[in-house]
């Protein structure tokens, strides 16, 4: 088993050991308050800063704000072992990205994206806005669902919801001008920058609220990529049919609507790429974890796991964890490992109690990744009876897993 990363002090009162009592697992949780609700950041979004020192999270104080505005960002300083909230951070979505190198944290309000490093004396610095000739008069419902960095470090994607419209297109870092890339007529959202290529974004056909009538709408084909210059172009471009079949609605929405599927493009999301961008990896919802070449081919599935909600791959393609949140089974809320070359699985959290209804507009779920280089995952906890932030190292889910 690998030490822990020295920077972070799991033996100190910053933490608060606990152990799963079916599966003997250890997770460390932050046992220090910001806020009321403290949660890790959505799983394809880097929280840390490269050596470990600064850990950033969200912060909610209900009944204020919700999952799409509202929250905002507290930072871990393990070296000085304090931890700090930032009320000037109040971000959109999910849009928060921490920059490896520096720790500065960067964010999405209104049109704009600003930055702050860590420091308590730190002030929030502006980086660059959407413009507002394009917006016209109009507030958008996103600027960013999650913002990443493209790989030569210039900028930032964002893939903007204003109205019944929606624009993938990146932002400078130097301040520059609004990038185009494409715009839409129907939802498409979750943009992330492939991890080599800065002309490549990965991108969701996704679930809409018609901004008038409320209705939701769907959608048929989950999976895109988009190169600069180009239209963007289907990852399955032909249908996966099956037979036909009824899934629940969007839990998301009031009152969503069961449909008959029969092609198994609009059952799959929560994507992301490999570190090597040679994958698209997602949750196949009902069969498990799959990913399927970039350059096209078939579907592979890694870890057939039939509840899994979100899903994480390290590095090298060697592990995963996931989240099941099954909403016709509460009692099956877990948190999962998986050893891909042992094919054996480990609970990290065996039963999670269900989130009590004032608590959901917060998306509180579990959204575990691997983070610090791999040693360790995070994810968002509620075995405290209070909405937290745990740790597990990933050695001890590795000797349990061989």
């Amino acid at each position: 088993m690998r030490p822990p990363h020295p920077i972070l002090p799991l033996d100190s009162s910053l933490f608060e050991r606990w152990t799963d009592p079916i599966s003997g697992v250890t997770s460390h949780i932050l046992a220090e308050q910001a806020a009321p609700i403290q949660q890790s950041f959505y799983f394809v979004n880097t929280s840390f800063s490269s050596d470990g020192r600064y850990y950033w999270f969200y912060c909610a104080f209900p009944p204020a704000g919700s999952a799409n505005q509202g929250r905002s960002l507290g930072v871990v300083d393990f070296r000085e072992r304090t931890i700090a909230h930032f009320s000037e951070t109040a971000f959109t979505d999910a849009s928060p990205v921490v920059d490896e190198h520096t720790g500065e944290a960067y964010w999405c309000t209104g049109l704009e994206i600003w930055k702050r490093r860590p420091e308590p004396d730190a002030a929030p610095v502006f980086v660059n806005r959407f413009p507002p000739e394009i917006a016209s008069n109009r507030r958008p419902w996103r600027l960013a669902t999650h913002l990443t960095f493209s790989a030569d470090r210039k900028a930032l994607n964002i893939d903007v919801e204003i109205g019944s419209e929606w624009y993938i297109g990146h932002l400078p870092l130097d301040g520059g001008d609004f990038v185009l890339w494409q715009k839409f007529d129907r939802c498409f959202n979750h943009a992330q920058f492939h991890p080599v290529d800065p002309d490549l974004q990965l991108i969701a056909q996704d679930h809409s609220i018609h901004p008038v009538s409320g209705k939701s709408i769907g959608y048929e084909n989950r999976l895109w990529t988009i190169k600069r210059g180009h239209p963007a172009s289907p990852i399955f471009p032909d249908p996966l049919t099956s037979a036909p079949r009824l899934v629940g609605g969007n839990p998301h929405y009031f009152n969503d609507a069961s449909r008959i599927i029969s092609d198994e493009r609009a059952f799959v999301g929560h994507e992301w790429w490999s570190a090597d961008g040679s994958h698209v990896w997602y949750v196949h919802y009902g069969t498990g974890v799959a990913r399927v070449p970039v350059g096209g081919g078939s579907e592979e599935v890694v870890w057939r796991k039939p509840m899994l909600s979100h899903a994480h791959v390290d590095q090298g393609e060697n592990w995963l964890v996931a989240d099941a949140l099954p909403p016709e089974a509460p009692d099956k809320h877990q948190v999962l490992f998986y050893n891909l070359a042992t094919g054996k699985q480990v609970e990290i959290v065996s039963h999670l109690d269900q989130i009590p209804p004032s608590l959901s507009r917060y998306h509180v779920h579990p959204h575990p990744q691997f983070c610090l280089q791999d040693r360790f995952v995070c994810y968002t906890t509620n075995v405290r009876g209070r909405v937290d932030v745990a740790f597990v190292e990933v050695g001890e889910l590795i000797s349990r897993t061989l």
